[in-house]
This record gives structure tokens, sequence and C-alpha cells, in this order.
């Protein structure tokens, strides 16, 4: 399954040359992961609330193929690529009219409240591509 995230380039988005500023497009994948997981039914407050376990980025690699502008309408395509009890990996693109700007290949952990490694939740795992 693939997640698709609109998103619009807006004026504080963009660096001096009026590009999208390098780290703002880890913000983007960022609210399409967000996206992706409530829609995959899983609550990270409750989650967080009644078990103490959280997501964390554990790795992120990236490639920056084209520069995004100011105004731009994007979308952000997210799928997994794999899953482990504990890690969750991610492949995210982000798209001006189907012509891919950047890719990341991100690695997701669960974490529990005292830091160390838990397991992912059972939705999660069962969406195992």
């Amino acid at each position: 399954m693939t997640h698709r995230f609109p998103i619009r380039v807006y004026y504080e988005d963009t660096d001096l040359a009026g590009f999208v500023y390098y780290a703002n497009y880890l913000k983007f994948i960022e609210r399409a992961r967000s996206e992706w997981v409530r829609e995959l039914g899983v609550d990270q407050a409750a989650m967080k609330a009644e078990t103490g376990v959280v997501f964390a980025v554990r790795r992120v690699e990236a490639d920056y193929f084209m520069p995004a502008n100011y105004d731009d309408e994007l979308v952000v395509e997210t799928s997994s690529e794999k899953i482990t009890g504990a890690r969750w990996i991610l492949k995210q693109t982000v798209l001006r009219d189907e012509i891919p700007l950047f890719e990341a290949l991100v690695t997701i952990v669960a974490v529990a409240a005292n830091g160390a490694a838990a397991r992912l939740p059972a939705n999660i795992r069962r969406s195992d591509p």
C-alpha cells in the first residue's frame, strides 16, 4: 500500500534562493508518516499514554534530485519496504507532477519510556508489504 499526502510549499519553507530549504523535506515526510500511521489506526498519543511506547527515527538515507519552489503543489508517497518486530523501514518520495524531487529511506523504531527498544504495534507489523 502506498500512502499519498499533499503538501503546498509556503514562503517559510524556502531559502534565500527561493528553493525549499533542505531540512524542510524531513518535515514534509514526517507529516506524511504521521498521517499514514493515523490511517493505519495507530493513535500515537494513546499508545504513549497506555504503554509508554513511542516511535523514533533511527536512520534516514536521503537523496535530493531537484528543488521545489514557493507555491509548488507536492505529494509525499510513503510505502513500507520492510517490517520486523522492532523496525519499520519506509520509502518516502516527494514528487511534483509525479517527478521525484527527494527520496528517503527512513528506519522507524519503537522505544519504551526508559529508552529501551520495544516491539512495533501489531497493526503495523501486520501491514508488512
